[in-house]
């Protein structure tokens, strides 16, 4: 049941992903009873810093026209939510044996070196950058958002010693091309992929409405299918996100060439008895197929190993245009 991602080892494929399930030590301390390989830790945003920012300068100017002389008076501030996190982020590091991932999430370049150097000094194992960013913008091209993305990991892997991985979206014009250059700026690791908070409407208040929303099975197909592609082209380790529900998932990312998968919504749902069940779902299939570790079946319907038999694969445009043909003949298995 042994993998690696980013370098580390790992005693299975199944990482706790990060939410708010994974700011809880009680929750991660069962995640890693369970069976969990590793634990990304509740995502840092920037938003939320400058938020505490302002709040910071709001309490300081309340004592704008106070007298120089008094100075016994100081602004009655709450401890600073950085440090809160950090401190509450080298604990978990303390209380766990298994490997603690950071998340980080920002949009400033200083701001994501600034706040990664400091997570790297809680003493975590890793840290993942979570590139979610919203385009609103009309005059920024797709060019432009990758680039300035890309020179933001290549500066916040030079200034760190520990392993870095990249949590990707799905909305990249080219996701391969992208991938292709982090994995130049030598990055360890790829997740894909994020699953977005999506806006609603609450059509009798008429007004939005915050949706948090699960994933479902099916929803890993997407990084299946790039994870068959980038196996065996990238150095940097792949870990597939998103609609991991049990077992048989895991089995399919692994065949396509993830070394591992972060699930979040599975353990919402059921529990962290879950990530158990998943392990074992993985280890009952590897014995029944005769596998001893992961290696060995590992990237087996990856698109770098098929084509070595120039074999007709699904990642390919030739398979989509052959469902199309026989149609009928899936309409006809509907009926029946």
């Amino acid at each position: 049941m042994e993998t690696s991602f980013m370098g580390l080892r790992l005693s299975s494929p199944v990482i706790l992903g990060a939410s708010e399930l994974t700011s809880h030590p009680d929750m991660l301390k069962k995640a890693e009873e369970q069976g969990a390989a590793a634990v990304v830790y509740k995502s840092l945003f920037e938003e939320q810093i400058q938020m505490e920012n302002l709040y910071h300068d709001e309490k300081i100017s309340q004592y704008n026209d106070i007298h120089a002389e008094m100075v016994t008076l100081h602004p009655d501030i709450d401890s600073s939510d950085i440090d809160y996190y950090l401190v509450k982020l080298r604990k978990v590091k303390e209380s766990l044996s298994i490997p603690v991932i950071a998340s980080l999430n920002c949009v400033n370049e200083t701001s994501w070196i600034r706040y990664a150097k400091m997570i790297e000094e809680t003493g975590v194992d890793g840290i993942e950058l979570n590139l979610y960013q919203i385009p609103v913008n009309f005059d920024l091209d797709a060019t432009a958002i990758e680039q300035h993305q890309a020179d933001i990991v290549a500066a916040v892997k030079q200034q760190l010693s520990i392993p870095v991985s990249v949590k990707l979206s799905s909305g990249y014009t080219n996701i391969l091309h992208f991938a292709k250059r982090l994995d130049e700026k030598g990055i360890d690791g790829m997740v894909l992929f994020n699953a977005f908070f999506q806006p609603d409407v609450d059509i009798w208040h008429e007004n939005h409405r915050r949706a948090f929303n699960l994933t479902h099975k099916g929803e890993y197909k997407e990084s299946l299918r790039y994870a068959g592609m980038l196996y065996g082209r990238v150095k940097a380790d792949i870990c597939s996100s998103r609609g991991i529900q049990d077992g048989a998932d895991v089995i399919k990312v692994l065949l396509s060439g993830a070394s591992c998968v972060q699930v979040v919504s599975a353990a919402y749902r059921h529990g962290m008895e879950r990530i158990g069940e998943i392990n074992r779902e993985i280890d009952d299939w590897m014995q029944r197929k005769g596998y001893n570790q992961i290696d060995q079946f590992k990237g087996k319907l990856s698109d770098s190993v098929l084509n070595k038999n120039n074999t007709l694969l699904i990642y390919k445009r030739a398979q989509y245009i052959d469902m199309l043909l026989h149609s009928d003949k899936l309409m006809e298995d509907l009926e029946w």
